[in-house]
């Protein structure tokens, strides 16, 4: 079976990385964005001088553990001068829909359940999605997500919104190729 590789262009901003490819029966098949929750431990200089040794819990958007830990290496390694680093966790978890928003300094976990109406049965059915939100409040989280969801075509109900203990998330650069990246490694 032969694939052909094209983008897909979503209504509303969202954070998620989807490949997209087309079959010779014109079936498209998307591959969504795979997170790892990895927690780094390393030595910080506070504001007083002093060091100490924190662990922060980061997410990356990688293809495998392997990568993760390579890309939170990479990411965490500026910040981490002198003493101890390491890797200590990598976990896979699950976010359907990342909503950035720029003055954010916080991470939100957003649970929402799609409901949908069996055509057999007539009944309700909930299928519980979770959303991760970077906003300042729970208020301005909340109102990220409303205006990412702007234009779609689904009921839902926001059943949760949690604070999370994320420091960052560090999405996939897809339009970085090898040259670059070596480049980048060189300075």
């Amino acid at each position: 079976m032969k694939f052909v590789r094209f983008a897909v262009s979503l209504p509303f901003q969202c954070g998620y990385r989807s490949e997209s490819f087309l079959n010779e029966d014109n079936d498209i098949t998307i591959f969504m964005a795979t997170y790892f929750e990895t927690k780094v431990k390393y030595d910080r200089t506070l504001e007083t001088g002093a060091m100490k040794t924190v662990t922060e819990p980061y997410l990356v958007d990688a293809l495998s553990f392997t990568e993760a830990e390579a890309r939170i290496t990479d990411e965490m390694r500026p910040f981490a001068t002198t003493g101890e680093f390491a890797v200590a966790a990598v976990k896979k978890v699950r976010y359907d829909d990342i909503f950035f928003h720029e003055g954010g300094d916080r991470w939100y976990k957003v649970k929402v359940n799609f409901i949908t109406i069996d055509e057999k049965t007539a009944a309700e059915k909930r299928v519980a999605s979770n959303s991760l939100v970077q906003a300042s409040s729970l208020k301005e989280a909340l109102d990220t997500f409303m205006k990412g969801m702007e234009g779609t075509t689904f009921d839902y109900e926001v059943a949760a919104i949690t604070e999370t203990p994320l420091m960052d998330v560090f999405t996939a650069n897809l339009t970085e190729t090898l040259a670059d990246k070596e480049a980048r490694k060189a300075k």
